[in-house]
């Protein structure tokens, strides 16, 4: 960071910011060389429900020890989520020697903690290790899990619970720091993915770029950032903008999305959260193949010209926005679908369109550094 920056931070008052007590937060969710993780999944390790085990296995595989799941044990992670090579799959905690705290690996609809599950959270606990959890259900309002932790000094985390009381001000937003928001199609698209994948590809090539977490996969793999969808509504924009003006002395911001405008159980989040950020520009992500909307079949999506003209008019109403460029999920299609399908959005939306994972970002990365002409000759 430039002197000049480092003064406008310190005047500001733009530090870090944490979704929790600071001090409860960097002990338990940030990353560090002794953290061991085996991460819990059973009876749903797939790729939608078991998003967030695939995405701490490909994006901290050095923290991962195995994942569990009895009803797949003796399989690999690579095998099942496509992710995380020979990592394996066990039956039992003692099975994952080494592990320290177990983490809780699936992001289902509504939140809640599997009933099944709560004999092996307590397991963990009784043997003093840390219960890292995303869930809308708070691992920390059982009893029983709070008296087991208390008594062997294991940790137990709620990534979404947060105290969030602020209003957005629109004010001490420093525009020289680019906002790039991931916004979808749907919900479990890959929005974190993309924005995670982005900001790696700009740190790349020199760009001090920060990818700013809205959720409990990026905030397990950032180690820090704010759980927006667990945010009573009048604060969700102010939430956002707390982000934003803690971390803008970097030179880009990859904005984690959430839900979709369409989305008939997360619009409000998804438009707050599009508000607070005010983004300079927006990266539409969807899934190939995938045509109602996730968990309500009955829904049909709404096609990504609809989508890109509805989250431009929603985004200036703030301030000035544009979709700058398409990631396409393509995990449903062989190679020839993928380059076919690339193709006919590109021609369909007249924007860059690529598969992160499958082509590289560099479409998507020259799009954004287009909005910044001088960070391209880095």
């Amino acid at each position: 960071m430039s002197d000049s920056l480092r003064a406008f931070a310190r005047q500001t008052g733009n530090g870090p910011f944490y979704a929790f007590p600071r001090q409860q937060y960097e002990a338990s969710v940030s990353h560090t060389p002794s953290r061991r993780l085996v991460i819990l999944t059973e009876g749903h390790t797939e790729p939608i429900t078991g998003k967030t085990a695939s995405c701490i296995i490909r994006d901290r595989p050095e923290e991962v020890v195995a994942l569990l799941d009895s009803t797949q044990a003796g399989r690999t992670t690579q095998e099942l989520l496509g992710v995380g090579g020979a990592t394996p799959i066990v039956a039992r905690l003692d099975d994952a020697q080494g592990a320290n705290t177990l983490m809780i690996g699936i992001a289902p609809s509504g939140g809640r903690i599997p009933p099944a599950w709560k004999s092996i959270i307590l397991d963990a606990l009784h043997r003093g290790m840390d219960v890292i959890s995303g869930l809308h259900e708070f691992i920390s309002s059982t009893p029983e899990f709070v008296a087991a932790a208390a008594r062997s000094g294991a940790k137990i985390v709620d990534v979404r619970k947060n105290n969030e009381r602020d209003v957005a001000h629109r004010l001490n937003i420093r525009e020289e720091c680019l906002r790039i928001h991931t916004v979808g199609q749907d919900c479990c698209v890959g929005k974190m993915l993309v924005a995670v994948e982005l900001a790696n590809a700009m740190k790349a090539r020199g760009v001090d770029a920060k990818f700013v977490a809205t959720g409990q996969t990026g905030i397990l793999v950032e180690g820090d950032g704010v759980p927006i969808d667990c945010v009573v509504s009048d604060f969700v924009n102010g939430a956002i903008e707390k982000q934003v003006l803690a971390h803008q002395h970097h030179e880009m911001l990859f904005i984690e999305g959430q839900g979709s405008l369409a989305h008939p159980k997360y619009s409000a989040v998804t438009l707050g959260l599009l508000h607070g950020c005010a983004p300079h520009g927006m990266i539409m992500c969807y899934e190939a193949g995938r045509k109602a909307v996730h968990g309500m079949e009955y829904v049909e999506l709404k096609p990504l010209p609809v989508l890109v003209e509805a989250y431009e008019m929603m985004a200036n109403l703030i301030s000035p926005s544009a979709v700058i460029g398409v990631a396409i999920n393509s995990r449903r299609l062989n190679d020839d679908e993928a380059a076919a399908e690339r193709e006919r959005v590109r021609q369909e939306l007249g924007l860059p369109a690529c598969d992160v994972l499958r082509d590289g970002p560099d479409d998507l990365v020259q799009a954004v550094l287009s909005m910044r002409p001088e960070m391209a000759v880095r």
